[in-house]
Formats: structure tokens, sequence, C-alpha cells
């Protein structure tokens, strides 16, 4: 099952002057119609010893740390190509910009430089954005796998903002992490075309976040398309901090009025995984139905909200996110404290779509829930995410999004230290 919706929509890009970054990766020479070797990562030594590590950068105060170092250590392996390359196994084994960014920013959570490095630079050999055979601009091609012809390879040119964002945060906090200028001069460079390619004046003249290319998430001229999920503020203020020559603190107030301001398209209040902004009136709507791939009800894209917002409490104390976190998750407090259990999707009268549910979204609720209700926080940890886990993975050994959304989820945000917060 597809957790992550992407628009595959072919696209004409803008073509920008590429940076000469000063910034050089490993290259690796890949043939196009070569089967990716699906090889581990090398563990720079033995098991016990990478584990300790890792052990050893969360502080002892941080829970479950064990758990948390053995389930990077299976990544890495069951995930993670030799190359540095992340898999998806449930999606043909292809690559997104999406998997490149959650590995750089668990790896420099859990003070892994080796694996950031490989990482990074398998993402900018491999996800680089062109047009005749010239790089346009420093974001990613979201998605890399077998075209039709069966050749290997970028195989949607579109970039996903949210992964760019994600790979922008690793960098930034790469870069204070292990001292290593040349990745926030990345950084610097990726922010430029992120903030020249990815935002938009909506109502009200103000500015928003778009989930990638204008031409795909702009239908016409009154609307804007919008993703709930890929709004971080928790990174828009770390960007504010190196980039001060954009405003990136107004897509912090824009983030908050969408996520608010959409939510009553769901009678329960829950966050969409995809809504629309009529950008003359300001009022939000579900997207056409003919929109098949792209749909306004809470599913595993709209999880992530309740992540990211736990992170803009953890570490810069936003009072508007522990709002929202509290009221907008109560219809799903109330599901729980009745049933003790939550669908995996849910449409927008709040009727669950399906039978299943999703230890993705029993996990961001964790995150969420610890500030506003540690004590439902706490069930769900005990009941639901901890009995999913077993040898180093949640579910099974193919769930590429569980794996990450478990991880990030049950991550205490005390694990970066402050310092690394702070410009």
């Amino acid at each position: 099952m597809r957790h992550s919706v992407k628009l595959t929509v072919i696209v004409s890009m803008i073509v920008l002057n590429a940076c000469n970054l000063g910034y050089s990766v490993i290259k690796t020479k890949v043939s196009d119609d070569r089967t990716p070797v699906e090889t581990a990562l090398p563990l720079n030594g033995s098991e016990s010893e990478n584990s300790s590590k890792y052990v050893a950068a969360l502080p002892k105060s941080v829970p479950n740390r064990e758990l948390l170092t053995q389930s990077w250590e299976v990544y890495r392996r069951r995930f993670i190509q030799g190359d540095g390359r992340v898999i998806d196994y449930e999606a043909g084994d292809r690559s997104t910009s999406e998997g490149q960014a959650y590995a750089m920013l668990r790896a420099v959570l859990i003070d892994d430089a080796a694996t950031f490095a490989q990482t990074l630079n398998w993402g900018e050999n491999n996800l680089q954005r062109q047009v005749d055979g010239k790089r346009t601009d420093n974001l990613w091609a979201w998605q890399w796998g077998r075209n039709a012809d069966g050749k290997w390879g970028a195989i949607d040119s579109n970039f996903a903002s949210d992964g760019d964002i994600d790979a922008i945060t690793a960098l930034i906090l790469a870069s204070r992490r292990w001292n290593r200028p040349e990745y926030l001069n990345l950084a610097k460079a990726k922010l430029q075309d992120l903030w020249n390619l990815s935002t938009v004046l909506g109502h009200g003249g103000k500015l928003y976040l778009l989930p990638g290319p204008a031409a795909a998430f702009i239908p016409n001229a009154s609307t804007l398309y919008l993703n709930p999920s890929y709004f971080a503020p928790y990174a828009f203020r770390l960007f504010a901090q190196v980039d001060p020559e954009h405003d990136w603190l107004s897509l912090v107030n824009s983030s908050y009025e969408v996520l608010e301001k959409s939510a009553p398209l769901s009678a329960v209040g829950l966050p969409s995984d995809w809504v629309a902004q009529d950008t003359k009136t300001g009022k939000y709507q579900p997207l056409p139905q003919t929109t098949s791939q792209l749909q306004t009800l809470y599913g595993f894209d709209a999880y992530r909200v309740w992540w990211r917002l736990s992170l803009d409490v953890a570490w810069f104390n936003s009072p508007q996110a522990r709002r929202y976190l509290q009221t907008n998750s109560r219809y799903l407090q109330q599901q729980w404290r009745e049933r003790s259990r939550l669908p995996a999707r849910i449409d927008l009268q709040g009727k669950g779509l399906v039978d299943y549910e999703a230890t993705a979204q029993y996990a961001m609720l964790y995150a969420a829930w610890q500030f506003v209700e540690p004590q439902l926080a706490k069930e769900l940890l005990e009941k639901k995410v901890l009995l999913q886990y077993k040898q180093g993975l949640w579910d099974d050994k193919s769930a590429y999004y569980t794996q990450n959304l478990a991880w990030l989820g049950l991550l205490s945000p005390s694990v970066v230290p402050p310092q690394l917060l702070k410009k």
C-alpha cells in the first residue's frame, strides 16, 4: 500500500543557473540499466561496537534507548544499500527524496556521520533535477527507480518539498553537530531554490508552501493544492536563522493558518492529507473527486502533522502547536478511550474507512500526546507501538514508511542539544 502520495504528473521545469557550491560528493558510477545491488551499508566495526556508539549518542534519559538503537542498525542493513540508496520495497524497490531525507535526519539525530554522508551523497549523485543533461537547481527529483525501458534512474523529476525540507533540516543540524561548514553551504543553496520554486502568494498576498512545482499544484489562477503534513514550522524557524534574506517565519504563520482553517473541513477537526485554498476568498475546500490520487481525508500523510507540530513544541515551545495538538486530536482521544483502537483512515464525517490500524499513526500521536495527554501517550506506546516491534522492525520487513515514522515518533526530541537549535 502506498502511504505517502506524491503527484506524478510531468511538468515543465524552470531552468535555473546551478550554484557553484564548492561542495564535493563521492561520485558513484552507476550504469543506467543495472539492477541495484541489495548490499547493506558496511558497519565500520562490529555490530556491538556500533550499537554501543549509537546508544552513547542518546542521553540516558531517553526512553527506549536500546530499542531505538537496534531499530536504526536493522534499518541501515535492511533498507540502505551499500552506496547509500534507501530502498522502498513496497513500491517496486524505488527510492525517493523523502527516503533519503529521513535517513539523513535519523543519522544526525543518532550521531551517525558515516551513514549521513553516504545517504546524502547518493541523493546528490542520483536525484539531480536536469533538463537536457544540465542541473536546473539544488532540489531533488522525488522518485528514482526502474523506468518503462527497464533502466534505473530518476523516473519523476518533480520535487517534493517535504523531502527537501527534511534534508535541509538534517544538513543544518549536521553542520552544527559535526562542525561541517560545507553542509551548511549546501543547505543554504537548497534554501534559495526551495524559496524560489516552492513558495507562492495565496489569499491576502501571504506566502504559502507548495508541495512541489507550481505547475503541478496550482490547477488554476484562483486555487492552490496544499498538503498540511508538509508544513514544518520548526524547520522554517531554523531556516530563518541561516537564510535571513527570505521571510521563512511568514511560512510559520501561514502553515498554522492552513492547519487551523482547513481543519473544519473535517466534522471532527482532523487534518487532511490534501486541501485546496481559494486564493480569492481564503476559504478551504476538499480537492475535486477527479484528483483520485490526492484526497481530502485523514490518512497516512496527515499523521505527520502530529509529529511535526510536536517538534515545534519541543524545540521552540510553540503555543500554537500545543493548542492544535490538543484541540484537533480530541476526536482521536475520545475514540481511543472508548475503543482502544483507531482506524488507519477516517473520512470528513469522522467515519473510519478501513478496519485495519496503522502503527505509523500511533507513533506520530505518541509524539504529540506526550505534550498534551501523557497518559494516553503511555497507553499508545504500551498497547500498540511496542507490541508491533519485533527484532528491529515494526509490522513487517518491507514497511519502509512505518519504520521511519515509528522511529521518529518514539525518539525523544530532547536528543537534540539546545545549542544545535540556535544560530
